[in-house]
């Protein structure tokens, strides 16, 4: 197909929401047989725009053109019809329900019996694509990526020729994503036009044809991607120069505050998620894990948090066992520890409460009187919006309200302002744009040089290298090896991720901490 012809085209298009202007005046087009990233901080605008050409939204003005003829969008079903597909981050799919029947039970015409060709067309497509994909397995018995995928074909399956994926690599493992990424260009070259939502500038790099980017809710400029690069992207998105260079705060660390003995923890199926796994949390110390999605990294986050039963081991604070004590009883002790979950709606906050509720949850019984101080909330709440820059009406507003970016900036924010002496962090800057990943990355530098021991969790193995101290690496819940940082590869990190190596084998570039010499090592500092 020429590339001369836009399959969509988005001319003045404005929306509002009471006193927000959430896009204003936008111009886009996207040609056929092109990847398009749309790219913008936290609350630019991004996934209103596309939840317009989805049918979610109307715009309040400007015009939408579908291969080159204006169209009026009142539903996801008109959506539907003019070809149009989005997979939004967050899935809408039954649990219960096999992928098949979630694809057939949206299709037109479906009617009331269930068809056996629904497999073999589901099928067809799969093999199309080069999709690896079973369309008879059970929602609930899925993967994040099987997930993912079962979006993707149910858009094809309905015809949609624009695909629109918002974050679509925000869980996805590095494997996970190039073979996204394969999909997606065999998309293109069918003649399929692509919208990715991204914050992953060097994904922006590989994947796209052509970048848009927008700021605080208006259109900034649409580039080449074969002409720019990382840093002036960034500069066009912020809006002024940023530095892209993550500093490791140097601190002498204090003796554990935490001690991790033979941890095992079972996941929700009865598997091990973590298999006897020794390490420590040091103060002024920051210790990635890092491993596979699925090796036990969620288990063992709510295991230390103490929101996991623990089947056996020990947590060890000051000589004392804490496994089994309440969260009371742990501060009592004098660990205050904030825990920073991967699921920032479903575990981390209440999204029908509003900003100042949310901070209240954290502390709302620490009062000496029954009522309690929504006012101190409320200046809690601003000052938090003022800091990290959260995009919101006013501290009462819902978080389920807020883009993600921003319900991320509110869990995180929160939980470094209970002034803890352990943070539990899992993907703390999953959904940030740069300017707010950096904003975070600061945060925990900052609690790092106050004593605070860190156990960060991330995807980000560029990232990690840059700002850990140490690496703990797990392969199928077990610990592979600790490694410094600032000696260790990526290279080396990923085949000790995926059980090829383990810490011996690793050019002995290592922390020295197998099994025995980590507990060893963790004991003689707690006796200092």
């Amino acid at each position: 197909m020429s590339n001369n012809i836009y399959a969509i085209e988005l001319e003045n298009i404005t929306k509002t929401f009471g006193s927000v202007v959430a896009n204003k005046n936008i111009n886009l087009n996207v040609k056929q047989g092109e990847i398009l990233a749309l790219l913008g901080e936290n609350g630019s605008g991004k996934t209103t725009l596309m939840n317009m050409l989805s049918g979610i939204y109307k715009p309040d003005s400007g015009t939408i053109k579908v291969n080159g003829v204006p169209v009026t969008i009142h539903s996801p079903e008109d959506s539907k019809k003019y070809g149009i597909g989005m997979v939004h981050q967050h899935f809408k799919l039954v649990d219960v329900f096999t992928a098949a029947d979630n694809i057939w039970m949206g299709a037109q015409n479906a009617g009331l019996i269930l068809k056996n060709d629904r497999y073999e067309k589901i099928a067809e497509i799969s093999n199309k694509f080069g999709f690896e994909f079973n369309p008879r397995k059970v929602v609930s018995n899925m993967s994040v990526s099987e997930k993912q995928t079962l979006e993707i074909l149910r858009v094809l399956y309905y015809g949609a020729n624009v695909i629109i994926l918002d974050e679509p690599t925000a869980v996805l493992t590095v494997q996970e994503i190039r073979k996204l990424f394969d999909v997606l260009r065999r998309m293109k070259e069918e003649g399929h036009s692509i919208i990715i939502i991204t914050h992953k500038l060097n994904e922006v790099m590989e994947i796209s044809d052509r970048v848009t980017i927008l700021r605080k809710g208006e259109y900034i400029d649409t580039v080449n991607t074969s002409e720019t690069n990382e840093q002036e992207l960034t500069d066009l998105m912020v809006g002024h120069k940023v530095n892209l260079n993550i500093e490791r705060v140097e601190t002498s660390f204090d003796r554990p505050l935490l001690e991790i003995r033979n941890l095992t923890i079972k996941n929700d199926e009865g598997s091990k998620a973590i298999d006897d796994v020794n390490f420590y949390i040091r103060g002024g110390e920051i210790l990635g894990v890092a491993g596979i999605a699925g090796c036990g990294q969620k288990e063992l986050c709510e295991a230390i948090a103490g929101l996991r039963k623990i089947e056996d081991g020990q947590i060890i604070h000051k000589g004392e066992n804490i496994v089994g004590l309440t969260p009371k009883a742990i501060i009592e002790k004098g660990i205050s520890m904030s825990f920073i979950p991967e699921d920032r709606l479903g575990m981390g906050l209440a999204p029908s409460l509003s900003i100042t509720d949310n901070m209240m949850l954290k502390n709302y019984n620490q009062g000496k009187s029954i009522f309690v101080d929504r006012d101190k909330a409320r200046n809690k709440a601003q000052e938090l919006i003022d800091r990290l820059g959260i995009v919101t009406p006013s501290t009462e507003t819902p978080v389920r309200r807020l883009s993600g970016g921003n319900v991320q900036k509110v869990l995180v924010g929160r939980e470094i302002d209970a002034g803890p002496n352990v943070i539990i962090t899992a993907y703390p800057v999953r959904g940030l744009d740069i300017n707010s990943s950096y904003a975070i990355y600061d945060i925990l530098n900052e609690q790092k040089k106050d004593g605070v021991g860190i156990l960060f969790v991330g995807e980000d193995l560029d990232v990690m290298l840059a700002l850990c101290d140490k690496i703990m690496v797990l392969c199928h819940g077990k610990l592979m090896g600790v490694v410094h940082a600032h000696k260790a590869t990526k290279e080396e990190l990923g085949l000790m991720m995926t059980g090829a190596k383990d810490i011996s084998e690793v050019n002995g570039k290592v922390a020295g901490i197998a099994k025995d010499s980590l507990i060893a090592d963790s004991k003689e500092a707690s006796d200092e």
